[in-house]
């Protein structure tokens, strides 16, 4: 496996730049740990989620916004989103509606997909290889 290089930039309430910059053999710990610095330069902002804010977003947005916050870097199915989802926002989601939502994103390119007999699992793409019409 070639060695990969990960970076994270973070900013502080001062406006001063930490850059952490990895290379090597990238695994889900060792970004995890990277994740761990951040946190203790200052943190990353706290932000309320969209769907505490006065205006109403899709079930759909809201189910985006909770993959890219609770599941970056693993895989995950219907029934853990729907664990998520109704913790997160106190909304009931049918497992059904869960279901047919990952697909769509898998379907938009968001979301990777694989199937083992019956079981489905999901992964976020990484940011470099989403299309350019869907990503942000």
């Amino acid at each position: 496996m070639p060695a990969r290089k990960m970076r994270v930039e973070v900013y502080d309430e001062e406006g001063n730049r930490y850059t952490i910059t990895f290379e090597g053999r990238v695994t889900r710990e060792k970004a995890l740990g990277i994740l761990d610095i951040v946190e203790l330069l200052g943190g990353m902002p706290s932000v309320q989620p969209a769907w505490k804010q006065p205006e109403e977003i899709p079930k759909i947005e809201k189910v985006r916004l909770i993959l890219e916050r609770r599941f970056p870097l693993v895989w995950f199915s219907a029934k853990d989103l729907k664990n998520v989802y109704e913790s997160e926002t106190g909304e009931h989601i049918s497992l059904s509606t869960a279901s047919t939502y990952l697909s769509r994103l898998a379907d938009r390119g968001l979301l990777m997909k694989i199937r083992n007999s019956n079981r489905v699992k999901y992964r976020l793409m990484p940011a470099a290889t989403i299309p350019k019409e869907i990503g942000r």
